[in-house]
């Protein structure tokens, strides 16, 4: 019987940018079915790791791998299993959501768009051109379109920022349920208090290097290295 891949493999993973090194040695695994939340505070690396994570920045050196295919060699093939939500969503302005689920759609070659819209709750907005969106709207549009494919590998970047709380709750429920289904999820976030009724894991960095890597019992004791 094979072994199952990781999810995601991250080993000594640097990152340079001149003489700073934004990250320094990182290394971290995240099994399928596993919720992380990834945490630090601000200047700690975490976007420059979900920039890695996703193959818009290659590292310095080290090794970052999606199921088993390097981010380096076989970059299309490792992006082809991510589905990514950036802190900020470019989306585009003159397709309305579900135009731009059903684009989403075409081009991963799976997905269920009315399944993609009902995680996002938009009702009869998802009709409306996304140029007429809150950011809250924009933000559950992209968030539908990362998972309509269900991809093997879920990054939020910061993703529920300006969620009102039933559609916080809504999208929390589907990122759940896509746990179950083996999905790996890595959470990128500042509210810690999320994590603690969702995460299984909670991976810290400070300075670009790993500072805790807990289950999410933990969580208290994360919580108070943000003191240190």
């Amino acid at each position: 019987m094979n072994e199952q891949k990781p999810a995601v493999m991250v080993d000594d993973v640097v990152k340079k940018f001149g003489r700073v090194k934004a990250v320094n040695g990182l290394s971290f695994l995240v099994q399928p079915g596993e919720f992380i939340g990834l945490v630090g505070p601000n200047g700690a690396g975490k976007s420059t790791m979900i920039k890695m994570l996703t193959g818009q920045l290659l590292p310095t050196s080290g090794t970052i791998q999606i199921a088993g295919i390097d981010l380096t060699s076989g970059a299309d093939r490792a992006r082809g299993l991510i589905g990514y939500v950036p802190e900020e969503p470019s989306l585009y302005e003159y397709l309305t959501a579900r135009e731009m689920i059903e684009f989403v759609v075409r081009i991963r070659g799976k997905g269920d768009v009315d399944a993609a819209l009902e995680i996002a709750g938009l009702g009869d907005d998802s009709n409306r051109i996304i140029q007429e969106y809150s950011q809250g709207m924009r933000r559950k549009t992209a968030l539908a379109a990362a998972m309509v494919a269900q991809p093997p590998v879920l990054i939020l970047d910061e993703a529920l920022n300006g969620l009102d709380p039933p559609s916080a709750s809504r999208v929390l429920s589907a990122l759940q349920q896509a746990r179950t289904k083996g999905a790996a999820i890595i959470l990128s976030t500042h509210v810690l208090d999320t994590l603690e009724k969702v995460a299984t894991r909670i991976i810290m960095i400070r300075g670009g290097s790993l500072l805790a890597d807990a289950p999410v019992s933990d969580l208290d004791r994360v919580r108070g290295l943000f003191d240190d």
